[in-house]
């Protein structure tokens, strides 16, 4: 029960202090005159102004309510490293048994910091402003952080916090803890293929000095150096970019002996390779429909060299026509096919054949420029099966089928079971029907001994299209010179530009169209894992989180030669996964993630904040397990901490419940008083 006084002016708060002033004035007057009765008229006057200020006298019925303490448990992902996981169940569970002790104190467990693929680092504080946002400032008694102390969002100082009560920090793990890992200091998003790009790396030991490791480097699974590190040593090393698309960077070190984790020892840099300029040389044998389409397609990509020669007139021509007077260059075969043949991306043979223009030492070159990673596309025709093919040359070895005839029919070109699956063909628009939306073709080269398994078909089930690997190169075989069909619209045309674009972007190794490839992307908060394969089916595959954490996906059958699964992408960091022949990487969200860059415990990041409160900061664990000190209730205190003893400020906030308001003036009792003071006053005068 709590008794005041409460007042409900008559008239406006300006004319009560106007007439205050008014008695002062009166009071000051009559004291100097010596007026009798003076204190009386004053006293009458006051008592007509406190009349007018309408005073009551109040009784309040109040129910005291419970002072608030949270509880915040950090899930963060390096919080599953060594023990910490059962430290914060035990802390967790004493903790809050030992509160729920205290008289009147209500307390509140909120977990904070779960992985969720989006928030870089440990955030404990925003999760305790939620779990206080509807409790007033003065009913919170403090709070409890249950942590390893890395934590990310600490607030500047103490008034950020919200709230004047102590703060508590329990940090999990222990003194001595170790770890190494491998921090990316300045790595390129984009590299110019055939250009080196420079990596920066530095080694970092916490918890030891003047440590050595061996960090070995690989660029899409392939070891390019291995070498000694020094604690704390900054490197940067060249990477030469080999290919267009992802170019995968991964840098690794040794193990530190008796550390936390592994899982930070490698990173991962991923340099998207792209070509400054595709030098493409076209060699069309002689002036024909298609030559135009060839050109065309080339000269329309801005980031293609194009160098184009047609044989307009070969040696064995003999007209008689003066050499002086022919409008033509000479065909620079030394220069292109032995001086500068490797500096061409991919060579095209257009309707080529033997001519006499190139010696046949010249294919030998040819041949061991595909063999060392070269590419080399021959759009075939009835040259292909005369006697003077390319094919009667050194370049039989690296071509993936002999001619042996030209059919002469229609036909309309389809794509084989292979080639469904396969990414240069598969989709192509207007192969889902049967047969497909396509213009007819109308010569075939017939083949015999293929190497590879055809993509396309013509006539009598027939090879059309041949995609063959050769050493370190790559060669493609069309066997019909009608595709200039499809890009003039006969009959509704066909997809030649996409199908001759992703024929060339094959031969020159975008990633993206190999065969066979284990790829990851990110979608949102879902991790994607895609298997392109040729055979009929796909093993689980294996992925690993940031975190360590395994889980095997089972792949189900998405578009043809396409396997693929998903899963939750909870963590930010490498993410790994493999299916026992291939392997793929890719991190999500930062190089360097904030959760994995320090992963020892420490009490001094939250120590200043601690003490700033009242509170402090301690370690729970030891040997013999955790050592959780008493908590004990304090009703004010500038400190609430002391020798095995931590204190939650109580509060006396209250709610009430009830009230009663008597006023003075109103009634018999008001009236007596004024008829009083007015008496008094009558009286003093009369005497």
């Amino acid at each position: 029960m709590q008794y005041g006084i409460a007042f409900a002016p008559l008239v406006p708060t300006t004319v009560l202090w106007i007439g205050l002033g008014a008695i002062v004035v009166i009071a000051a007057l009559l004291l100097l005159a010596r007026a009798r009765g003076a204190a009386i008229r004053v006293a009458a006057l006051a008592l007509i102004l406190l009349a007018l200020a309408n005073p009551s006298f109040t009784r309040e019925e109040r129910e005291p309510l419970s002072s608030v303490a949270a509880v915040v448990i950090d899930r963060s992902p390096s919080q599953t490293f060594g023990d910490r996981a059962k430290e914060t169940e035990a802390a967790r569970t004493a903790l809050v048994d030992r509160l729920k002790q205290v008289k009147g104190l209500e307390v509140r467990v909120v977990e904070a910091g779960q992985a969720d693929g989006e928030t870089d680092g440990t955030k404990l504080f925003g999760a305790l402003t939620s779990a206080l946002s509807d409790v007033p400032t003065d009913r919170v008694a403090g709070a409890f952080l249950i942590t390893d102390g890395r934590v990310h969002d600490i607030p500047a100082n103490a008034a950020a916090i919200g709230f004047s009560a102590p703060l508590h920090a329990l940090i999990t793990g222990r003194k001595d803890e170790r770890d190494r890992r491998i921090a990316i200091v300045a790595a390129p998003r984009f590299g110019i293929v055939g250009q080196q790009q420079t990596v920066t790396y530095r080694l970092d030991d916490q918890g030891v000095a003047g440590q050595q490791a061996r960090v070995t480097v690989r660029r899409d699974g392939e070891v390019l150096s291995e070498r000694q590190v020094m604690s704390g040593q900054t490197v940067s090393l060249g990477i030469d970019i080999p290919h267009a698309g992802p170019n995968i960077i991964e840098i690794e070190a040794t193990p530190l002996p008796g550390e936390l984790t592994p899982v930070n020892n490698r990173a991962v840099v991923s340099i998207d390779g792209v070509r400054d300029k595709l030098r493409v040389l076209l060699v069309s044998g002689e002036p024909h429909s298609g030559e135009r389409t060839w050109r065309n397609l080339l000269k329309s990509d801005a980031s293609v060299d194009l160098v184009h020669f047609t044989i307009l007139r070969p040696p064995e021509k003999q007209d008689g026509t003066p050499i002086n007077e022919l409008s033509l260059i000479a065909f620079p075969t030394r220069e292109l096919f032995q001086q500068k043949i490797n500096e061409f991306q991919l060579i095209i043979f257009d309707r080529y054949a033997r001519q006499g223009v190139l010696p046949i030492s010249y294919f030998d070159n040819i041949a061991r420029y595909v063999r060392n990673g070269g590419a080399v596309l021959v759009s075939a025709g009835p040259d292909y099966a005369s006697t003077t093919s390319i094919w009667r040359t050194p370049l039989d070895t690296v071509l993936p089928a002999e001619p042996v005839g030209v059919t002469e029919k229609a036909f309309i070109a389809r794509l084989t079971d292979v080639g469904k699956r396969h990414p240069v063909t598969r989709g192509l628009d207007g192969s889902a029907s049967e047969p497909p939306h396509w213009s007819r073709f109308f010569r075939l080269v017939d083949t015999r001994n293929v190497t590879s398994p055809a993509l396309m078909e013509g006539a009598d089930n027939k090879p059309l299209l041949v995609l063959s690997r050769q050493g370190e190169g790559r060669v493609a075989l069309i066997l019909s010179d009608h595709i200039w069909l499809w890009a003039r619209g006969y009959e509704g045309g066909g997809p030649h530009l996409d199908l001759l674009r992703r024929i060339s972007h094959w031969l020159m190794k975008q990633p993206e169209l190999d065969e066979e490839a284990l790829r990851l992307a990110v979608h949102g908060r879902e991790l994607q894992v895609t298997r392109q394969t040729m055979a009929d089916s796909a093993a689980p595959v294996t992925v690993t989180s940031p975190s360590g954490a395994t889980r095997t996906l089972n792949l189900t059958a998405g578009d043809p030669g396409q396997w693929r699964a998903t899963t939750d992408a909870g963590e930010l960091g490498l993410w790994q996964a493999t299916d026992g022949t291939l392997k793929a990487l890719i991190n999500v969200g930062p190089v360097n993630p904030r959760e994995f860059s320090e992963v020892t415990s420490t009490t001094e990041t939250l120590a200043p904040l601690t003490r700033a409160t009242g509170g402090d900061t301690r370690r729970i664990a030891d040997a013999s397990g955790i050592d959780l000190p008493r908590i004990v209730p304090v009703r004010s205190a500038t400190s609430f901490q002391g020798d095995g003893w931590l204190g939650v400020r109580m509060r006396d906030a209250s709610v009430v419940k009830g009230i009663g308001v008597l006023p003075v003036f109103a009634g018999l009792i008001g009236l007596l008083l004024l008829i009083g003071a007015f008496a008094a006053t009558w009286v003093r005068e009369g005497r």
